[in-house]
């Protein structure tokens, strides 16, 4: 299992290229499920979870080329049947869901699984597809679905913690095929989900309203294949971005999506760091310890739980108390007890923590419990006296294409080692 090994205290200069956006590129390669025709998306990232959904979709029979950073999908005759041993590897899996009911009239996918930063049930998923005229069972951890014909409906789709990307995406890519005008009430206004809705337009849908939150979509017949870019990763960005902060340094980050980054910059801006947007580039800076902030997560365009953990190792080497308040996930805070490992004062209170900052961390043994935290960690170490090691990193692969490269091409003192699996 690798490990990185971190020598802190480097201030980060340079140029960083942000990759393709993870939480677009996965539902834009199942929505090319909904034709027979190629699909060619650009700007995919080279992460674990992209090569998992190729493999989902390769064992659904559909053919997959890689080139680069360009990915062509070919469902010429797509199988209706995702099992469990490949499911399971990846919660994103339910997006094929809704291409493979659309296009079939049938699907049946294993249930995900659990989640290590809470739980994401798929009961909304399920409920608008239902609205659209599905009859759908769980038995036996399969989703088992069959529409004899699908209808356009009025669906709402928000849960008891906002509106959800996922469900809006599956029930977006359901509702294009089906017979009339589909209006989804309380849908996710996330950059990502307007990418995947410009995708299936250029395939011939008709959408309208994405990026707020009530989408019309008006049924069509067929759908054809199309050449897509992926949207840029705002997560990546706003991690390098705080990477450059923690450090006391200052990155160019290039191909950032800074229009949709607003929730991100602010705070980082309060807190103190210097930062310019000029065109797709962002540059930040940062030359002393952040001013405290009071924080809560909330759907987009609310600050992301995605940035939720960087934030915290950053303003743990604060001045003065500031507060977290995670809103999405009820287990969003496991990073906090590894910062603890490096000298952070962190209580938790509930959904909220208490950072006291202090003057600097110390290098420390520490394990990541999910993508988020993962990274958390590693800027932790960048920013700590002496030696940082993390492990469990296969979570970072998951989600950050290159981490290490890029951060070693600005400056960081940071390798990646192999060592025995652990019990």
């Amino acid at each position: 299992m690798d490990k990185l090994i971190i020598s802190g205290g480097h201030p980060l200069h340079g140029e960083v290229m942000i990759s393709g956006a993870k939480n677009a590129a996965l539902p834009l390669m199942a929505a090319s499920l909904l034709t027979s025709e190629p699909c060619t998306i650009s700007n995919v990232p080279n992460l674990v979870d992209v090569e998992t959904m190729a493999e989902l979709l390769t064992h659904l029979g559909v053919s997959i080329e890689r080139d680069g950073d360009q990915v062509i999908v070919h469902a010429k005759k797509p199988a209706g049947e995702a099992s469990y041993d490949i499911v399971r590897k990846m919660r994103a899996s339910y997006y094929v869901l809704g291409p493979l009911l659309g296009r079939l009239r049938e699907a049946r996918i294993s249930l995900p699984g659990g989640c290590a930063i809470g739980a994401r049930p798929i009961d909304l998923h399920i409920k608008g597809m239902e609205k659209l005229g599905a009859e759908i069972n769980v038995e036996g951890g399969y989703v088992n679905a069959k529409a004899a014909r699908l209808k356009g409906a009025e669906i709402f789709l928000e849960g008891t913690k906002g509106p959800s990307v996922g469900a809006t995406i599956n029930v977006m890519m359901v509702a294009v095929l089906a017979k009339g005008t589909t209006r989804i009430i309380g849908a996710a206004a996330e950059p990502e989900v307007c990418n995947v809705a410009a995708f299936l337009r250029k395939m011939g849908a008709s959408i309208s309203g994405d990026g707020t939150h009530e989408i019309t979509i008006r049924g069509v017949d067929k759908l054809h294949g199309a050449e897509f870019k992926c949207t840029p990763d705002r997560i990546e960005a706003g991690t390098y971005a705080v990477a450059a902060a923690i450090t006391r340094g200052r990155l160019i980050l290039r191909n950032a999506p800074s229009a949709h980054m607003g929730n991100v910059i602010q705070p980082l801006l309060e807190a103190g760091a210097e930062i310019e947007a000029s065109g797709n580039h962002l540059t930040v800076s940062m030359m002393r310890r952040p001013t405290p902030l009071v924080v809560n997560t909330a759907p987009y365009p609310g600050f992301p739980t995605d940035m939720q953990a960087q934030l915290m190792a950053w303003l743990s080497l604060g001045k003065g108390t500031s507060l977290i308040t995670e809103n999405i996930f009820e287990n969003r805070f496991m990073q906090a007890m590894e910062l603890v490992r490096m000298g952070a004062q962190i209580t938790i209170k509930g959904n909220t923590a208490v950072i006291e900052g202090t003057d600097h961390l110390s290098g420390a043994e520490v394990m990541a419990s999910d993508l988020r935290a993962s990274a958390a960690l590693v800027l932790a170490g960048l920013a700590a006296k002496g030696k940082t090691t993390v492990s469990r990193i296969y979570h970072l692969d998951r989600g950050y294409e290159r981490l290490e490269n890029k951060l070693a091409g600005v400056g960081a003192e940071i390798k990646r080692v192999s060592a025995p699996d652990e019990e």
